[in-house]
């Protein structure tokens, strides 16, 4: 505040006013969406934003009530309460205290690495599939049939499919109208306030024509009045139940904020993203929204991207947003008593189903294979299995991977590049000379435990491809930046084994961090501190001459950095 300048309030205030505009139909929607009354979705809207405007590293990411959250809410709780009523919604609240907690704790602890052990592929997978059960979800509203409610895809559709001729034509033609509206205003200008607009329209048309829609459900009566302060009704029968959804809103809700601020990261280059402040800020703001009735937020990507486009500089612009919902808690509410359900329907129907992402996945299929069948199971596993389960195999699968991929990491044999001091890998440059009497080859990865196996495997297959011509085997260490006690130990063992059989063993630009390791382990007890070179081309001319000034240089420069 005390370096604010009036050049920035045009854009805050243009921004606060067309966030607010979306914000407050979009908030109502995933309300419902939540299994809460519609004005929890206002509270979630207001306190929230304020906080994270104070706290967060970002100036344009925006929170509030999501689609993804709301559906996960709905089916954490809707298991240990009924849909609505008093102890559901209290249930909602103290979540929102859960989660916030261990968000702020996450931080404090500077625990946002976590998030690297969920993958792109993991991530796009599962908002895929939440998106596509958030849109089945709308349809009864959509329709005006009272389908079931669930978050596994074979259970919506074998309901849809039988009752969908149960649908209530003026209810399902207004859906429709408003979700053609939306699509239009969104391909002319994403600026438009496609939401506002549909909402209006609807209002206005329930409100002249009701008696030609009785059919048509409406949102009815909203209470006016801001949240007041109240400690969360603390459940701690219900912890433990409530645990891995609450882990679950941690990770997706801390995802969405990280993708969501990253991307506005790299349209700009006022500030960066801070990811463990990030996780404070969005602590905070859930922590202090419980005291104040809102359930678990995180950011949009719509509206974040929508601040960013209207030209918002700081985050005053939240601040004025949430002004605006301040009024509308206060004097606008009754104004949405003749608001048609089947429009927050197509509001959020149009909204998820933007986010299969479809584009990706053919991207993968042409260039990773394996991500891209690690985003289908993730994808079918949240469709079919559920949202907390769809998680839960998204990560158990990036795990696998990961150590799929570490335990068996690239493994060449090197050859000279012609009339240079160079050595490359012989698969891609046929140009290389590889010598009978000399092996050099590459390890491209860590050497620990998970693949020191590996090692010792394709450093056979290599030897015994060489023949009985070998006499030297050079490790060319460029690419390792970690070894662990079982990684040296089998190194060690390889250096014995390959004396016994007159073999030399020598170490070619290994990193210093590695080279203490090694040394701390004792490997200066079976091979000798000459044998250690900067380059594989020294360690080959070593071998050939005996004499190499520079490689003389560097073994003293070794021997004193050791002792």
């Amino acid at each position: 505040m005390p370096k604010y300048r009036k050049d920035q309030f045009e854009g805050d205030l243009i921004a606060g006013i067309t966030v607010a505009t979306v914000l407050i139909p979009q908030g109502i929607a995933y309300a419902l969406i939540a299994g809460l009354p519609p004005i929890y979705g206002l509270y979630s809207a207001l306190i929230p934003q304020v906080v994270y405007a104070i706290f967060g590293s970002s100036r344009h990411v925006a929170i509030g009530p999501v689609a993804t959250d709301s559906l996960i809410v709905a089916a954490s709780i809707s298991t240990v309460a009924l849909m609505g009523s008093e102890s559901y919604i209290a249930i909602a609240i103290f979540l929102a205290f859960m989660v916030g907690c261990i968000q702020f704790l996450m931080g404090v602890f500077r625990l946002g690495f976590i998030v690297n052990f969920l993958s792109k592929p993991v991530i796009t997978g599962f908002t895929s599939a939440v998106a596509i059960t958030i849109g089945l979800n709308q349809f009864r509203n959509f329709f005006g049939v009272d389908f079931l409610q669930s978050d596994q895809i074979h259970i919506l559709l074998d309901d849809i499919l039988s009752r969908i001729f149960e649908f209530d034509l003026k209810t399902t033609i207004i859906g429709c109208i408003a979700s053609l509206i939306i699509i239009v205003c969104r391909r002319i200008n994403k600026k438009i306030p496609n939401a506002l607009i549909v909402v209006v329209l609807g209002i206005i048309i329930m409100y002249f024509f009701r008696s030609n829609f009785t059919e048509v459900a409406i949102v009815e009566g909203i209470p006016s009045g801001l949240p007041g302060f109240e400690v969360p009704e603390f459940n701690f029968g219900l912890i433990k139940e409530l645990l891995p959804m609450t882990f679950t809103l941690v990770m997706v809700g801390y995802l969405e904020i990280i993708s969501i601020g990253k991307y506005i990261e790299t349209q700009q280059e006022e500030y960066k993203i801070d990811s463990n402040q990030e996780l404070i800020a969005l602590g905070l703001s859930n922590i202090v929204g419980s005291f104040f009735k809102a359930y678990p937020s995180t950011s949009s990507f719509s509206r974040s991207a929508i601040n960013f486009d209207a030209g918002a500089r700081t985050g005053i612009a939240a601040f004025i947003s949430a002004g605006l919902v301040m009024v509308t808690l206060l004097f606008l509410t009754p104004v949405f008593y003749f608001l048609p359900k089947t429009v927050l329907s197509a509001i959020i129907i149009v909204a998820v189903f933007r986010l299969v992402n479809v584009k990706e996945a053919r991207f993968l299929w042409r260039a990773n294979n394996l991500d891209f069948w690690l985003l289908l199971a993730t994808f079918c596993a949240t469709l079919f299995f559920g949202i907390e389960y769809g998680i839960l195999i998204g990560v158990g699968l990036s795990l696998i991977v990961l150590i799929f991929r570490t335990s068996r990491p690239n493994v060449v044999e090197l050859g000279k590049v012609p009339d240079s001091d160079f050595y490359r890998n012989k698969i891609r440059f046929k140009e290389v000379v590889i010598e009978d009497e000399v092996l050099v080859f590459r390890f491209d990865a860590q050497l620990f435990y998970a693949n020191s196996n590996y090692f010792r495997e394709q450093l056979e297959l290599m030897v015994k491809d060489k023949g009985d011509k070998l006499k030297l085997i050079v490790l060319d260490g460029e690419s390792i930046n970690r070894v662990d006690s079982t990684g040296i130990e089998m190194l060690k063992q390889q250096i014995v084994f390959y004396k016994r059989k007159e073999i030399l063993f020598y170490f070619a630009g290994i990193k210093g961090p590695v080279r203490d390791a090694i040394f701390k382990a004792g490997m200066l007890d079976v091979v000798s501190i000459d044998h250690f070179f900067m380059r594989a081309n020294w360690a080959v001319l070593f071998y050939k001459t005996g004499d190499n000034q520079n490689q003389k240089k560097y073994a003293q420069y070794i021997h004193q950095a050791y002792e």
